[in-house]
């Protein structure tokens, strides 16, 4: 869980904007909604497989724009 320290001269503004950067960095939200609804494992395992195959489609779209560069 994030937390920081508040120095003293720190106003709650500024305190607060750091702490909302650190919750965005640890991607606290993101989890929230991913959890907030029960997923089965079926589910989740056809999400891995799509975006498995974004990836290998995007490495093999970049290796082309490369090997055409050359």
């Amino acid at each position: 869980m994030p937390g920081i320290k508040v120095h003293p001269s720190e106003s709650f503004d500024e305190a607060y904007r750091k702490f909302k950067k650190q919750v965005d960095r640890n991607l606290v939200v993101t989890e929230v909604r991913a959890r907030r609804f029960f997923e089965p494992m079926t589910e989740i395992r056809k999400k891995q497989k799509i975006s498995a195959r974004k990836k290998m489609l995007k490495r093999l779209y970049m290796l082309r724009r490369y090997e055409s560069r050359l």
